[in-house]
């Protein structure tokens, strides 16, 4: 009786393996067939992401060179702005102050002289007569408060 135990057991033992190994056999064949679909659809993906990056550097390599030529357009502006400006702002500034000084001088000749101002100070908005002891409208002088 114990020998037939032992080979019931054995033969569910057998079969609860047999079941795994089946089970195995077949999640490591859809694992190949993922890893052979993967392969060969990353393949091309690479062969572009590489193209891609190929031009991308060739591109970059053009914009280096713009941007190296504009560098050199902005020194080359700027040296000769600098140049413009020492040889026509001295004379310039010198024909302008000419041409003030004319306007000036011709403009005293021609305008009639100012009449005489009064003696009158305008302080913060208000009016306040240049003689400040004189009394106003019979009112005492202010002196200093003791």
């Amino acid at each position: 009786m114990a020998g037939i135990l032992v080979a019931v057991f054995w033969a569910i033992l057998v079969s609860f393996l047999a079941v795994v190994l089946v089970r195995l056999a077949q999640t490591l064949r859809a694992t190949t067939k993922l890893v052979a679909d993967v392969t060969e659809q990353a393949v091309p993906l690479l062969a572009d992401a590489s193209a891609t990056v190929r031009s991308a550097q060739t591109q970059l390599d053009k914009v280096d060179a713009i941007a190296t030529d504009v560098q050199e357009v902005t020194s080359n502006a700027s040296a000769l702005s600098t140049t413009v400006a020492s040889t026509f702002g001295g004379p310039l500034v010198k024909v302008a102050a000419f041409g003030y000084g004319v306007r000036q001088a011709i403009g005293r000749k021609s305008a009639p002289e100012p009449e005489k101002r009064s003696r009158r100070s305008v302080i913060v908005g208000r009016t306040v007569p240049s003689a400040r002891g004189r009394k106003r409208n019979g009112q005492k002088p202010r002196g200093p408060k003791d």
